[in-house]
Formats: structure tokens, C-alpha cells, sequence
């Protein structure tokens, strides 16, 4: 028996080993695989120039404004307006700096506080009911707001915890920071 216990703790071992680069790196792979196209074309219907939010963000961020204003996006404040612009920056910028492992546990802090916040403004700003919200521990798998965000904030609660990886450009900062300075001549 005990042959068979020292191939599986060298099994483990290199496991073990091999998940200090592979999860946080197969983690971004699958924020951007799953994710990064979904936050972009959404960032993508907030603006219609760098400092101008559209309707769309208007109806998406603040909906029970939008509708007492009958969707007058003339009618929001500037607060509204730069709540809006803001958030349609944050949903291109922090996507990227995950696909690219760049300040990578800052960013997918961000989209953390993006995933909660959205998911409240679905819930108490759109109205979503019980179906739409779910529940954890149930039988269903297919509630959009507790289980789908909560795989969501899991894959991003990786990469706050782990960092990005080797494959990255916090990864290559890494490598450049632990090199020894080259000799200086005396």
C-alpha cells in the first residue's frame, strides 16, 4: 500500500505545483472566454461619445428615474450623467486589464463591486422576481442573478486572490522585479 500512497502524493504534489500558474491563468481564460465580449457590447450601449452617455445607460443604471422622466435622458442629472459615463468606462477598462493581467486583482476587485452592483439594480431598479433572482441550494441552475453571478464573482474572487498568472503583464513584472541588477563596473 504504501507505493501507492507515495504516487499519489507525488500526483498531488505536482497538482499542487501546477495550480499556483494554472488557476489564476484559467481563470482569466475564462473571464474572457465567458465574459469580456459580454461586458464590452454592454459598455457599448451606454455611450454615443467619450463624455456622452446614451439612453441606453440612462434606462440600464438608473431605470425608475428613466421612467419618470419618460426615458428623457435630458431630464438626468449630472450626477446620473457622470454615474453613467463612469460605469460605461469601468465596463471597457476593467475587462481589459484581466484579459490583458494587468493590475489584474484591483480590476477584478472592480468587477466584483460591478457583478454586485449590477445585480441590485437588476433586482430593486428592474424588478426582477423570484425566478430571475433564485436561490442558492435549490434545484434550479439557471437563475440569473444568484447562481449565474455568483460563478461570475467566484472566477474574479480567483484572480483577487491568486493574481493573473505568468501568462500576463503583472506576471512579467513579477519575472523583471526578482531579476538580479545586472553588475555595475567598479
Amino acid at each position: 500500500m504504501t507505493p501507492l500512497f507515495a504516487r499519489y502524493r507525488r500526483l498531488v504534489g505536482g497538482l499542487d505545483a501546477a495550480s499556483i500558474w494554472a488557476i489564476p491563468t484559467l481563470a482569466r481564460f475564462v473571464f474572457v472566454a465567458v465574459l469580456f465580449v459580454y461586458f464590452w457590447n454592454s459598455a457599448g450601449t451606454k455611450l454615443t461619445g467619450p463624455f456622452t452617455p446614451s439612453f441606453g445607460a440612462f434606462s440600464q443604471i438608473f431605470p425608475r428615474a428613466a421612467e419618470a422622466a419618460s426615458y428623457n435622458l435630458a431630464a438626468a442629472s449630472l450626477f446620473q450623467k457622470t454615474v453613467m459615463v463612469l460605469a460605461a468606462w469601468a465596463e471597457y477598462a476593467l475587462p481589459l486589464l484581466i484579459a490583458v493581467g494587468f493590475l489584474t486583482r484591483f480590476a477584478a476587485l472592480g468587477m466584483i463591486g460591478f457583478v454586485i452592483v449590477q445585480s441590485l439594480t437588476d433586482i430593486h431598479g428592474h424588478g426582477l422576481g423570484p425566478t430571475d433572482i433564485g436561490a442558492w441550494f435549490d434545484h434550479v441552475a439557471t437563475a440569473v442573478i444568484m447562481d449565474q453571478r455568483m460563478l461570475w464573482v467566484f472566477v474574479l474572487l480567483v484572480l483577487v486572490l491568486r493574481g493573473s498568472g505568468p501568462l500576463a503583464v503583472d506576471g512579467a513584472i513579477r519575472f523583471l522585479w526578482r531579476r538580479p541588477a545586472p553588475a555595475s563596473p567598479a
